[in-house]
């Protein structure tokens, strides 16, 4: 039997990290088995449901990297299959007509809580069979399925171990509204089946659901699949996860600087383990990733860690695949790559100092524009009279340069401090100053390898104009 897997949010609101988890583990074992992985969009909340929402789950799933193999399918272009389904119930008597009015089962509901009794619909209550015999020609109804009475729902939840729920615990729930619109429940049962769907992977929210879903499942003589209800995740100060913990929506994520791996590698460990490892290719996740070895504990969002994984994966990760998604920082901050050095040596060079690409993005700047003005705090402190002469011989040996090499720059600095008799900080400084614009870079040699000659000449003659405008001020 193929294994197939699905993801199936709701285009209520953007894909966000508890969702983005899921359908990352859903994935997962769908190639870890070599099946077969599901995108389905539920938008039978017709009122909620919006284009937008779509177009920011589907734009998620591709920056995350997470094809899918079949999909995506829309519940609403569906309906007529559900319908057929729910008419082959009512024939069977497994589902019936409510007229009861919703005015009425708001008051029974306030009654059974004021009493201490379980809020739930009861078919047998007095006045719900009232309301249900001698009923108008065009009274409003919906559709309820009816729920076995006796026994229990068993199943065995990859994550939670077995669970059981008395169906006297369980009331007949509806499953056509009194629009004619299939509900929630029986859509996701419905489609299941006819996908094929073997495991359902989802948030623990869905518990509830599940004896409810399964008794469905029976009745429309469909398998039943194997489900894994994940463990809700926290913020690091233990509240459910919100806005107001930062980025939750994960194109945010990207807009803030992530590379797709180094999230993906956050994510997978916020419920599953494999002894201590923390770092994770794809490659590996597929291999070793197990629904029986996710976590009943929920799990704590740690920014400081998805930070500290970032930065592992610009240092280490080839250069091209950070120069992919670096670029999209590069054009929202207006910096035109095409005159200058390979954006995968500034990488490899920058890298290493950046936890963010936003980060990387601005530190690569220099490399490619001209810079308006020195940083101040910077500039007061090297940019000084007394660096001049250093700046000048540095500059004309620049100029003598024929093999424009990180060695033989490096000579140019180390020849410049031995004729002056100073020490590489006093002539290192102010040269990085004059090239950069800023107070901090990687090693000066290399930053003018990859400026270019002309640039570094033009540069320190800007740094040594600074210099003469602040004597003459002075």
């Amino acid at each position: 039997m193929t294994v197939k897997t699905r993801f199936a949010p709701s285009p209520t609101g953007f894909l966000h990290v508890g969702g983005a988890r899921t359908a990352l583990y859903s994935w997962l074992y769908a190639q870890h088995k070599s099946g077969q992985f599901v995108l389905r969009i539920e938008d039978t909340d017709l009122e909620r449901s919006t284009q937008e929402a779509i177009d920011a789950i589907l734009e998620g799933m591709e920056w995350l990297g997470l094809n899918w193999d079949e999909g995506p399918h829309y519940q609403t272009k569906r309906f007529d299959r559900y319908n057929q389904l729910i008419d082959q119930l009512m024939a069977e008597d497994k589902a019936y007509k409510c007229f009861a009015p919703k005015d009425l089962l708001d008051e029974l509901r306030e009654e059974q809580m004021a009493a201490g009794v379980k809020p739930r619909y009861d078919a047998n209550h007095p006045k719900i069979i009232e309301a249900n015999t001698n009923v108008a020609e065009d009274a409003p109804f919906v559709i309820r399925f009816r729920n076995p009475k006796e026994g229990t729902v068993v199943f065995d939840d990859h994550v939670r171990g077995k669970i059981e729920i008395a169906n006297s615990e369980l009331d007949d729930l509806i499953i056509r509204r009194t629009d004619g619109s299939p509900t929630y429940n029986f859509c996701v049962v419905v489609d299941d089946w006819d996908m094929g769907i073997t495991q359902v992977v989802r948030g623990e929210d869905h518990i509830n659901n599940t004896p409810r879903q399964i008794n469905i499942y029976e009745a429309l003589g469909a398998p039943v699949p194997e489900f894994a209800h994940c463990a809700m995740i926290l913020g690091d100060d233990g509240a459910k996860l919100s806005k107001r913990h930062g980025a939750v929506s994960v194109m945010q994520y990207r807009d803030e600087g992530y590379l797709p791996q180094a999230l993906l590698n956050y994510l997978v460990r916020l419920g599953w383990s494999h002894g201590d490892q923390e770092i994770f290719s794809l490659e590996e996740m597929v291999k070793l990733f197990s629904l029986d070895s996710i976590s009943k504990s929920a799990s704590a969002f740690n920014t400081e860690k998805l930070l500290w994984l970032n930065n592992h994966y610009i240092k280490t990760a080839d250069p091209e695949y950070v120069a992919e998604y670096l670029q999209w920082h590069l054009d929202q901050k207006g910096i035109d790559i095409t005159d200058g050095p390979t954006i995968t040596e500034v990488i490899q060079l920058v890298g290493e100092r950046c936890n963010t690409l936003i980060e990387l993005a601005e530190q690569s700047r220099y490399f490619y524009q001209e810079y308006d003005a020195f940083d101040a705090g910077a500039a007061k402190k090297h940019l000084r009279p007394v660096a001049k002469e250093a700046l000048e011989l540095a500059r004309s040996k620049v100029e003598a340069v024929d093999e424009w090499t990180t060695e033989n720059l490096h000579k140019v600095i180390a020849d410049t401090c031995e004729e002056l008799e100073l020490g590489m900080g006093k002539v290192g400084m102010p040269l990085r100053v004059a090239v950069t614009g800023i107070g901090q870079s990687p090693s000066v040699d290399a930053v003018m390898k990859l400026v270019g000659k002309d640039r570094v000449v033009s540069r320190i003659g800007k740094a040594l104009a600074f210099i003469a405008e602040r004597e003459a001020n002075a």
